[in-house]
């Protein structure tokens, strides 16, 4: 089974999974792919995290995140306010518009690590559906289209970006065929060479020459001494089952297991999904994970982070007794004891033997930082807007440090075996959205396609927004509580995932209407009886 946020996404996966390869190759492929047909969300010069569940029991997470450049210091941007909603926006947008904006990659890195390390086909052949695709063209999506409407402007600053996606000036016409010839010329040079075409070779020459000769500080050096980190997996419970989740420099695992574990002292399914109830205490639990959230989280590389305090059951008490159903509370961050561009990609895949991959990749705002290097194709993150541009905070920049993120690829199993694989797009609506997911299916008995396209809610401590697909009587039951309400016509991104049925095997895959999420799966096979996940429902 496969599920992306794209059609051809995730087609490229199960012609990867019918070659014989398994779900780290399919996954693979898959993004690469998405670096074609879904440009605006991710691509190799971007960042991200892994979450793979092996057959074997065995959890890895790669953590790669992008790094700030060597040459970043805590004043590099002048920020415009000292509080939301401008907070993280800098003067001139120099910190996520255009060539300053541009963060160490770790996306290629990571893609050749996992094939090298878990996968059993070779980089040449995984890459060959992106090839394709970046070579004959592929339709464009109304979603597709709609995202190149809202960015057209931006864009423009940059003719290599123009040149593909605003031919004639304009975007393009729903179905119209978008060829990306540079582009396939770069997957064929990584494809030869693998990821140091990008980090020492000549495409990173070509990259480098072009951001420096445009005033961003992004050099060779930073490129060169990129590493990925291999994280331990965050681990939870919640109600029977066990949470795998990512780890900081993510503090979306973390602050998913510490929401679950205040949540678990009601009895969310008798509460019914979408009742005012329900929907206070999830509110709450978001109030106090953001409180927590904005003091304790960044690079672990650069301080300590609490993780196993935040994601103890006895802190959740502490905090859950706090919560008034009466009324919408106030919360700071909980203090120890003593001794996330918001626009990316998720996809989760999982083959016949059991290995499962949920992972998150970005390029992190809409096209990232709207530039393309000419000649190659490539367009280049703007991760540096994840950085706090106020000196002096946990998440301040500093040379080659990562920002913080809130990306949950989460795996869910049950008595040791997998129960769910689930993740969004989203920025800091996603943890708080795949929260939602695990408990829709946990707690209301949903379906994984139920599941993720259920109406959703958020706060971080100020308005609390619902989907407007909720009914008048839950908003104004909710104000009655004390919370400002806010409709939203839509919170968060695609989400996708997919359920195991441990009984009889059978997997299912759901997709989003809030992207081009499309799951597919691959059945049948050898005539003789195996074992392992061999039926499938999408």
């Amino acid at each position: 089974m496969v599920v992306t946020n794209h059609p051809l996404g995730s087609s490229a996966g199960a012609q990867i999974l019918a070659m014989g390869g398994n779900a780290i190759d399919a996954a693979i492929a898959s993004v690469f792919a998405l670096s074609v047909c879904e440009p605006a969300m991710v691509g190799p010069f971007g960042a991200g995290f892994i979450n793979i569940l092996l057959s074997s029991g065995e959890s890895a997470v790669i953590d790669n995140y992008a790094t700030s450049p060597g040459a970043a210091t805590p004043d590099l941007y002048a920020p415009i306010a000292d509080d939301w909603p401008w907070y993280m926006k800098a003067v001139d947008r120099k910190n996520d518009l255009g060539y300053l904006s541009v963060a160490t990659p770790g996306n290629l890195k990571a893609w050749v690590e996992a094939l090298e390390n878990w996968g059993t086909l070779d980089l040449n052949s995984v890459m060959q559906p992106a090839i394709s695709l970046a070579e004959n063209g592929f339709p464009a999506t109304r979603y597709l289209v709609e995202t190149i409407e809202k960015n057209a402007n931006d864009m423009k600053a940059s003719p290599a970006t123009v040149e593909v996606f605003l031919p004639g000036g304009k975007p393009p016409a729903i179905g119209e065929l978008i060829i990306r010839r540079d582009y396939a010329q770069s997957l064929r040079t990584i494809a030869a060479e693998g990821a140091e075409a990008m980090y020492t070779g000549v495409l990173a020459q070509t990259i480098i020459d072009d951001i420096q000769r445009n005033g961003g500080i992004l050099s060779m050096d930073d490129l060169a001494g990129y590493e990925t980190k291999r994280r331990e997996v965050v681990r939870g419970t919640y109600r029977g089952h066990e949470i795998l989740a990512v780890p900081p420099t993510s503090a979306g695992g973390t602050h998913i297991i510490q929401m679950l574990n205040i949540l678990e002292g009601w009895d969310i399914g008798a509460m019914g999904f979408g009742s005012p109830d329900a929907v206070h205490v999830t509110a709450e639990a978001l109030r106090i994970a953001f409180a927590d959230r904005f003091v304790h989280m960044g690079d672990p590389d650069a301080g300590e982070i609490p993780v196993e305090w935040l994601t103890s059951k006895s802190y959740a008490a502490e905090r859950r007794a706090k919560i008034d159903m009466a009324r919408a509370g106030e919360y700071t961050a909980g203090a120890p004891r003593s001794g996330e561009g918001s626009h990316t990609t998720h996809l989760n895949v999982a083959d016949a033997h059991g290995n499962v991959v949920s992972m998150t990749q970005t390029i992190n705002d809409t096209f990232g930082s709207k530039v393309t290097v000419p000649g190659t194709g490539i367009l280049l993150n703007n991760n540096m807007s994840l950085f706090d541009p106020h000196p002096g905070h946990t998440n301040s920049v500093a040379p080659r440090k990562r920002p913080l993120s809130s990306m949950s690829p989460t795996i869910v199993t049950r008595d040791g075996k997998p129960f769910m694989a689930i993740g969004t797009p989203g920025a800091k609506w996603i943890f708080p959205t795949v929260c939602q997911g695990i408990v829709n299916v946990i707690d209301h008995g949903m379906s994984i396609q139920e599941a993720v396209e259920a109406p959703r809610v958020w706060t971080q401590g100020q308005e609390l927004e619902l989907e407007s697909s909720y009914p008048h009587s839950v908003f104004d039951d909710l104000a009655s509580r004390g919370h400002i309400m806010c409709s939203a016509p839509r919170i968060a991104g695609g989400m996708s995932g997919i359920t195991f049925d441990q009984t009889t095997g059978v997997m299912e895959g759901g997709g989003c209407w809030r992207a081009d999420g499309t799951p597919i799966g691959l059945g049948g096979g050898d005539a003789r009886p195996g074992s392992g996940w061999g039926s499938l429902a999408g």
